[in-house]
Formats: structure tokens, sequence, C-alpha cells
């Protein structure tokens, strides 16, 4: 159900740029000849291409969990070409998830230095704000994100943006950008399950209820969302729902934070 709350390249595109620049090396001859010099624009353009298969390369080892050669990768592409923003954007996720909270900023201050405009970068680095509790200071970086029209997945900076504003207690603002998310894309599980906590917290319940009910249809439940329904059940007092969800919670999700939760009677 959860998306992540940034975007990498895919697969496809990877493949694409590595047989492209493969291409390019076989067809580059290892030495020009006095007669046919390089020009500068392509050696630029070969750093680039290079710059940004690494770059890719990178990313596809950070979403497989191979965080040292991501690291290796990136810190090649930069060498090859520091000023390819993607690189240093990448980069900075990847010192995130390591919890290299002054290395991440670094790189993330580095990408919007050499494209401040680029949404993805404005989302990720909001979304970094928000995790070492700068949660306001975010909501910036979300919204400069959401300007960009060419940017594919407004939808998501706009979740970003009402989680981040639910974590400093603006449940206004959260509800704000999780609608508008929503109006964006209506089927975003995280969307409307991040509105259905909102709601929850705000005791609109048959409002929130009625959203996870959604949920439910639309995606296999997790530990977050049976949690919420499970609250919920008990708060409008229906006992054999609230039954229901506490077997499938600690069935489904025995070790999750949610099911701890419970065995202790930690409902709020």
């Amino acid at each position: 159900m959860s998306k992540t709350p940034f975007r990498l390249p895919s697969f496809r595109l990877l493949m694409i740029l590595a047989a492209g620049l493969l291409a390019a090396c076989e067809n580059t001859p290892s030495r020009p000849t006095a007669e046919e010099p390089q020009s500068q624009a392509a050696v630029t353009g070969d750093a680039r291409k290079s710059a940004r298969v690494h770059t890719e390369l990178g990313a596809l080892y950070f979403q497989d969990g191979k965080l040292a050669v991501a690291l290796e990768e990136l810190r090649l592409a930069i060498s090859i070409d520091p000023s390819y923003a993607p690189a240093h954007n990448v980069l900075g996720l990847v010192h995130m998830d390591l919890r290299e909270n002054e290395a991440a900023e670094t790189s993330f201050r580095r990408a919007l230095s050499l494209a401040g405009n680029d949404p993805e970068i404005n989302n990720n680095y909001g979304w970094f704000l928000c995790q070492v509790g700068r949660e306001k200071e975010s909501l910036t970086y979300f919204n400069n994100a959401v300007k960009n029209p060419l940017y594919p997945t407004p939808d998501r900076a706009y979740v970003n943006a009402g989680r981040c504003s639910e974590k400093f207690g603006d449940l206004d603002a959260a509800e704000t950008y999780l609608h508008r998310a929503l109006r964006l894309a209506p089927n975003n599980a995280q969307a409307m399950l991040s509105l259905a906590t909102v709601l929850y917290k705000r005791d609109k319940m048959d409002e929130s209820y009625a959203l996870i009910r959604d949920i439910h249809r639309i995606s296999d439940p997790n530990a977050e969302s049976l949690w919420l329904a499970l609250r919920l059940a008990r708060k409008i007092g229906d006992r054999a729902e609230e039954a229901s969800y506490n077997a499938m919670l600690r069935k489904r999700f025995p070790g999750s934070r949610e099911a701890q939760a419970l065995m202790k009677g930690n409902f709020e």
C-alpha cells in the first residue's frame, strides 16, 4: 500500500541509458587523432552521459539495499561531472537512509544549487527536513515541487506536505494538502490512509472509517491501516469489527510496532 515519499529512476530507463553509453564507448576512439580532435562539447556530453548512467546505477543499487555500492557509483558520477544535480540528489537519499544527516543535507543543498526548480530534488529535500524535525521548513520545498507544471507526481509532494503538517500539529493544513493529493490521484492509498489518520485525530470518525474501508477495497491492508481501523471500531463501539481487526493485525503483522502497541493496550 505505502509508496515511497520520493521517486527513483526506473530500471527500464537505466537499461536504455547503459546501452546508449556502451554504444557511445564502442564508437569513440580511445585517443583522438591530430586530424580529428575531440571538441570540448563532445567531451562534456560524454561526461554527462557517463555521470547519468552511474547515477542510475547508484539509484538501482540503493533500491536494492546495496548502499556501499550505491555510494561508489554516485561518487564516481560526481567525480565525472560535478555539476550533475541528480547524482547529488540520489547521494542525499543514500546518506539519509544511512542516518548521515550532515552529509545528506550537503548533497541535497548542492543539488538544489545546481537545479533549484527541480521538483524531485525539492520533494526529497523537503522529506529529509521533515524526518530530522524541521517539518515547518519542509513545506517550502514541497510547495516548490508542486509549482512545477512538469512534475509527474505532485500528489506525492502533497502527501508528504500533509504528513509533515500532521507531525507538527497543523491538522487543518494536513487535511488541505491531503485533499489536494486525492484530487490529483483519487486512488492514492497512502494519501487516503494519511487523511483517515488526520480525520481520526479531528474526531471525524465516520469520514475516517469510510476512508479506511475504501482503502481496504483497493489495496491489501497493512499494519498501519489495520491499527487505525481497529481504533476507529473501538471508538464507535463496533466490537465485532474491533475483534476482527485485532485478529488480523496479530496474525498478519505480529512483529509490527502497531501489534506491540495493541499488546500493551496503548490505543492512542
